[in-house]
């Protein structure tokens, strides 16, 4: 029997096979790399459900159940509570995070937002949101509603597990609803809260819609807390809420963990 040597071209068409084959046997990867938009905004992210947890936290988000966090203006009051509810969006179950919002002492808007976290990269992911509009306490509307996987509509990146400055996403994608993007200025912004407590190493976006070109808005998020700035409204208190509270008041009764 003759014997013949293989070329390099025949090893390296066998090594790309062995390859594809050994992927193939492993399934899809937890999260395959991510795309961007023709003007270079992360934009679709491949998930896999099994990957997702409706609880965890990374460094600038805390999803758990009944972690609160109150943020107050001159005029507005927005108060962002973990709830012990899940919600079925897709494929996906995720955690539902409920935003009250308070203008001249009425309550305007209340959203029930839809978040699960890689269990690995920490990654947290956004799959829409139920809105109620209300006026004189009577609900008007649901503008701004929006979920992953109907229409063409798909989940959003919230908040990176290892954010970088300079990273831009969308952290909705509702085309004609909802296309909000967050770009990162700096991960070293230092902040004072109204009782003089000293935030350093925190997290700053510039926030822009691609709807509406003049949409901008700056939101702040402290380590190991969450979000401390969004605009006019900064931090008062945060923690775990530990009795059913009134929301009503939930900025004066909070317990503060700071």
């Amino acid at each position: 029997m003759k014997t013949r040597k293989l070329s390099w071209a025949s090893l390296f068409v066998g090594l790309v096979l062995l390859l594809t084959l050994a992927g193939e046997t492993a399934g899809p990867s937890t999260e395959s790399p991510w795309t961007r938009d023709g003007d270079g905004w992360l934009s679709s992210f491949r998930l896999r459900p099994g990957e997702l947890s409706t609880v965890g936290r990374n460094l600038y988000w805390i999803l758990e159940p009944g972690h609160r966090i109150v943020l107050e203006g001159k005029s507005a009051r927005v108060a962002i509570t973990v709830l012990d509810e899940t919600e079925t969006v897709g494929p996906f179950l995720t955690r539902v995070v409920e935003e009250r919002e308070w203008y001249d002492g009425e309550l305007m808007e209340v959203s029930r937002i839809f978040f699960a976290m890689s269990r690995s990269t920490r990654n947290l992911y956004y799959f829409g949101e139920d809105v109620d509009i209300l006026k004189r306490g009577k609900i008007v509307g649901h503008d701004g509603s929006w979920r992953a996987f109907e229409g063409e509509s798909r989940p959003g990146l919230m908040m990176p597990g290892t954010p970088r400055a300079g990273m831009r996403y969308y952290q909705e994608h509702a085309p004609g609803v909802a296309m909000d993007r967050a770009e990162i200025m700096t991960l070293d912004r230092t902040m004072n809260t109204a009782d003089g407590t000293r935030l350093e190493h925190c997290l700053e976006v510039e926030e822009t819609s691609a709807l509406d070109v003049n949409e901008r808005s700056t939101k702040v998020y402290a380590p190991g807390i969450g979000p401390v700035l969004d605009d006019e409204v900064s931090i008062v208190s945060h923690g775990f809420v530990t009795t059913a509270e009134d929301d009503s008041e939930a900025g004066s009764r909070d317990q503060s963990s700071r």
